[in-house]
């Protein structure tokens, strides 16, 4: 028989450098802060399966609203400042869905105040991650994701980490991983090359030269999965 499954990336590193694959949109490649399509794709394909409700509570311009609706998943995309019309307005610390009646989540949250996502006055994007309020913010993210995922089911975090001049190295992925470890059990991390990014242009390499820092070439993505203890 012969075998019709996609094939899938089996390397450690997921090196995705457009925001579609095939001939159909995938979200809004001009948004500010936009997930790469083939990165959900893949999480989709390993840990669901046809008819399984995936919820993404940042859902951006709806990358992953597309891509759950072309694999025949059901979804339901929030965000605080919606980008379109499918996409429910709500705060992803308070998701107002039942307690373990979610299959899969994926998140891809700010990592600090250094992109505009929106102007809603509750944006955590508009928190400094250089704040502690910051990480308390996301860990009542983390809080709602835990609460809403079927136990034994898997969520996925994409996020990077930050420098700046004023404040140096913040390694928010590190930190993020070990609030997420309070209530989840590791699955896996994914090292996602960004190569549609600002940082990649020669004004940029020459300021990593001067003030002497590495440009931030990737985004962690954690995976997590939901064991009742």
């Amino acid at each position: 028989m012969k075998n019709n499954r996609p094939k899938l990336e089996t390397t450690t590193l997921w090196d995705f450098p457009t925001q579609n694959y095939g001939d159909r949109p995938h979200g809004d490649n001009k948004f500010n802060g936009v997930t790469p399509a083939f990165v959900i794709w893949n999480l989709l394909q390993r840990y669901t399966k046809e008819g399984d409700l995936v919820v993404d509570p940042m859902c951006g311009s709806g990358t992953t609203i597309d891509v759950a609706k072309e694999l025949n998943r059901r979804v339901i995309g929030y965000d605080i400042a919606p980008y379109r019309d499918d996409i429910i307005q709500n705060d992803a610390r308070k998701i107002p869905l039942k307690d373990n009646s979610v299959d899969f989540v994926f998140i891809d949250s700010p990592y600090s105040n250094n992109i505009k996502y929106s102007d809603h006055p509750m944006d955590i994007g508009k928190i400094s991650c250089e704040k502690e309020e910051f990480f308390d913010e996301l860990e009542k993210v983390a809080k709602e994701i835990y609460r809403i995922l079927k136990p034994q089911k898997v969520m996925a975090w994409l996020i990077g980490d930050h420098w700046r001049k004023k404040s140096g190295f913040i390694p928010v992925g590190f930190k993020i991983y070990s609030i997420l470890e309070k209530y989840f059990k590791p699955v896996d991390v994914i090292a996602v090359s960004r190569h549609n990014q600002t940082s990649n242009t020669p004004f940029w390499h020459e300021r990593a030269k001067r003030y002497n820092f590495y440009l931030r070439g990737f985004k962690y993505l954690i995976i997590m999965q939901k064991v009742i203890k």
